[in-house]
């Protein structure tokens, strides 16, 4: 069963939104990447002062490795995060209900 992980990284969400457009290709090569590992979705959010990612993969230790990849860390940084915080993770088990679409 698949794991739903939402992680919130803080930042500057101008940097971070700007770049969305300004270096697609690399969002892209990455969700790839993450496709292959594991991932099954991806989606952000942007609140105030934070990105907020919105995952589902197929096993939480695929997430781990996939995030946990030092240049991961640096393509974070480079497109807003605040390196000197540590993003908060949330983790659950996928579970089907009546009500889900």
């Amino acid at each position: 069963m698949s794991v739903i992980v939402a992680v919130k990284v803080f930042g500057d969400t101008s940097v971070f939104t700007k770049s969305l457009t300004e270096r697609g290709d690399e969002f892209r090569k990455i969700a790839e990447q993450g496709r292959q590992q594991g991932a099954v979705h991806h989606q952000f959010a942007v609140g105030d002062g934070f990105v907020l990612v919105n995952d589902e993969w197929e096993t939480v230790e695929a997430f781990q490795k996939f995030f946990g990849n030092p240049e991961m860390r640096t393509f974070m940084g480079s497109v807003g995060a605040d390196l000197s915080k540590a993003p908060e993770f949330t983790v659950g088990e996928s579970v089907d209900s009546p009500d889900k679409f």
